[in-house]
């Protein structure tokens, strides 16, 4: 029996940071890492495959969207197949995950899995921004048994405390603790068994329709001054923009969350360079911010793909 942990939260809430540090509280277990992001080209895997532990990565769309369900389930099975002790499951940041439970309790597919419950990240200093916009908030909050409200540094106290209040106004039942850096302490996954109150939904899911995602390729040999003045002219009107970049000879990764530009120096060597995946939903004028980014900065990119 190997024991599955579903791990959500919007786009950048922290999960990769989070997952860091999950891993080395399991660090006596074998683990089998299942990662979902939702553009074409990964980005967190290529993180997180330092760590050592056995991954795949499913990528272009939700694994629990219709689309990618058949995918997930044959990961998972080959994932069985090497008898771990825990699977850990990270869905993409638009993941909607309410139909979990429906899927793996297909006895016939799964019955060597004990579901341990759903981890919700959430971003204390976006989450009142992007509550109203990305109905998929409500969904990862609805179907969570354990919440981490991260970042807290980075939020007020009175913040803090309306985030918390939506919280048990979501999901009375689970356990809600606050931390930074993603950190997360082993007494916190004592209770953190399903809660029994679970919505119910179809087992299949259509894509989200308020979505929208961009692919920007960029020319090589960038300067990373100028770089971050082009992704700037369009960041407000984004969740996320992400990415490994080669810029003066070096590759950096390019993780953005609001409207705050972030690119560090990245040492592995990532399958795909000069790839942004843009993020946004309905009522961003993203589509506009863009055009005029690449008038303003036509050397910037080669093609943009949506």
């Amino acid at each position: 029996m190997s024991k599955l942990y579903l791990i959500t939260g919007f786009l950048g809430a922290g999960k990769t940071t989070f997952l860091k540090n999950f891993i080395n509280e399991l660090s006596d277990f074998r683990l089998h890492l299942i990662i979902n992001e939702f553009g074409k080209e990964g980005v967190d895997g290529e993180i997180l495959r330092e760590l050592g532990t056995v991954l795949d990565e499913i990528n272009n769309g939700s694994i629990f969207c219709s689309c990618r369900l058949d995918k997930f389930e044959e990961v998972l099975g080959k994932a069985l197949s090497g008898k771990p002790d825990i699977i850990i499951v990270e869905a993409s940041g638009l993941s909607n995950p309410m139909n979990v439970r429906k899927i793996l309790n297909q006895k016939d597919k799964f019955s060597d899995v004990e579901y341990m419950g759903s981890i919700c990240l959430i971003d204390a200093r976006q989450f009142l921004k992007v509550y109203e916009t990305a109905v998929v908030i409500k969904k990862q909050l609805a179907v969570s048994d354990l919440v981490l409200i991260n970042k807290t540094d980075l939020a007020s106290k009175e913040q803090i405390e309306e985030i918390k209040g939506i919280v048990k106004m979501h999901r009375p039942g689970a356990g809600v603790h606050t931390t930074t850096y993603g950190r997360i302490e082993s007494s916190w996954l004592n209770p953190a068994a399903p809660a029994d109150r679970q919505p119910e939904e179809p087992i299949l899911q259509s894509a989200d329709i308020t979505l929208k995602k961009y692919l920007l390729r960029l020319k090589p040999g960038q300067a990373p001054g100028k770089l971050q003045k082009f992704v700037e002219m369009f960041l407000d009107d984004t969740y996320r923009v992400k990415g490994f970049v080669e810029a003066d000879g070096e590759i950096y990764l390019v993780d953005c969350v609001g409207s705050i530009y972030k690119a560090e120096k990245f040492e592995g060597k990532p399958e795909h360079i000069n790839d942004l995946v843009v993020l946004s939903g309905n009522g961003l004028p993203v589509r506009k911010s863009l055009r005029k980014a690449m008038e303003w900065y036509p050397e910037i990119v080669e093609e943009i793909k949506k």
